[in-house]
């Protein structure tokens, strides 16, 4: 979770548009010692891992750009962890998705990026 009203806020938004594209929540703030997975949803057959990001201001490449190699780490071994404890959920395809939100908090846009990154 974004770490205050307003992150939840967009946490919510994103959840929204993601279910509106037909995805199906499982989890949301799953937690571990390495990290936080904001969302965790199915996507047909594929484990969808989102990473929901807000800036009021786009420099430095805005909201989307703020998921650097330290953070996609992070959700990786943090997606690592939700595997491990979900065996069941091991043999998907697995993605991560970033909901980017920018700009102005009462209309900001949305830039959902499908399969974002991906981990070795």
């Amino acid at each position: 979770m974004i770490g205050n009203p307003t992150g939840a806020h967009f946490e919510q938004l994103a959840l929204e548009h993601l279910q509106r594209a037909g995805l199906q929540l499982l989890e949301r703030n799953f937690r571990t010692r390495f990290g936080e997975l904001d969302l965790i949803l199915r996507d047909a057959n594929t484990l969808v891992f989102a990473e929901v990001r807000y800036r009021r201001d786009p420099r430095f490449g805005g909201s989307a750009a703020s998921v650097g190699a330290a953070k996609r780490a992070r959700l990786a071994r943090t997606a690592r962890g939700f595997l491990q404890l979900h065996p069941q959920l091991a043999s998907l395809p697995c993605r991560f998705d970033v909901v980017a939100f920018d700009g102005d908090a009462n209309a900001p846009t949305c830039d959902w990026q499908r399969a974002a990154f991906e981990i070795a």
